[in-house]
């Protein structure tokens, strides 16, 4: 059993950044950052495993967003810059404890969710 919580979101003005944090609890193998926007599908943003810290992004948020975890705190961290109105969404960290290398940007292999967090920018 995973828990999940999300924390960080707000607005911000383009160019900005923010940085959202995934509190869990038990021992997932693969953490991911999701996001939807009013009227368009659920996306993957980036993902991680937990074993060999290989990381995935999809292609719009290549070079600006960068995905992390602090085992110690047992945290999931995404950090957004040179954020874009089109970021605008609801963001969710997902887990799940079937390992998968680099994780997975599909909600399809992703079992527990977080509540999410509004994140606005502003043009």
């Amino acid at each position: 059993q995973v828990r999940l919580k999300e924390s960080g979101g707000g607005s911000v003005q383009a160019g900005g950044s923010l940085r959202l944090s995934c509190a869990a609890s038990g021992y997932p193998q693969i953490m991911g950052w999701f996001r939807q926007a009013p009227g368009k599908e659920r996306e993957g943003v980036a993902s991680l495993d937990i074993i060999d810290g290989e990381t995935k992004y999809a292609d719009s948020v290549k070079g600006r967003f960068t995905i992390s975890k602090d085992n110690a705190k047992n945290t999931l961290y995404l950090e957004m810059n040179s954020l874009n109105p089109e970021d605008t969404a609801s963001y969710y960290c997902a887990a799940d404890l079937t390992y998968r290398y680099g994780g997975s940007l599909s909600s399809i292999h992703y079992d527990y969710w977080g509540q999410g967090t509004q994140v606005t920018v502003s043009a």
